[in-house]
């Protein structure tokens, strides 16, 4: 029962999140997901519903990133400034960041964190 209320919680949040981020072609959206064993982060355009980018712990490009990495946080990091990387070669220098509903703690905030290294502004 209480897992069921976490769930609904975190949706609850999450649209009321949605209601008021909007990504655009010249801003767009950088989403964020945490499962418990990875995290993945997109960044979405809005106005023509596309995915412009996915980054996560899974890709191959991160996968020879972490092979020295311990730790989700530290996993995180890497997985934002791969997402920053990427956006450059993209011409995207801003984001709006929707943390998806979780609370901007521990690997959402690393997410943010190393997107905000790699060039990104929020």
């Amino acid at each position: 029962m209480n897992k069921k209320k976490n769930i609904d919680r975190r949706t609850k949040l999450k649209f009321k999140i949605r209601k008021k981020i909007f990504g655009t072609p010249e801003k767009p959206r950088l989403v964020v997901f945490r499962s418990n064993k990875h995290i993945y982060a997109q960044v979405v355009d809005d106005v023509n519903h596309r995915t412009l980018l996915q980054v996560s712990t899974l890709s191959k490009e991160v996968k020879e990133r972490i092979n020295g990495v311990s730790g989700k946080v530290a996993k995180a990091k890497v997985v934002g400034n791969l997402v920053a990387e990427n956006a450059k070669n993209l011409n995207i220098s801003r984001v709006v960041f929707d943390r998806g509903g979780y609370l901007y703690h521990g690997r959402v905030k690393a997410i943010a964190d190393g997107a905000r290294e790699g060039g990104l502004k929020f």
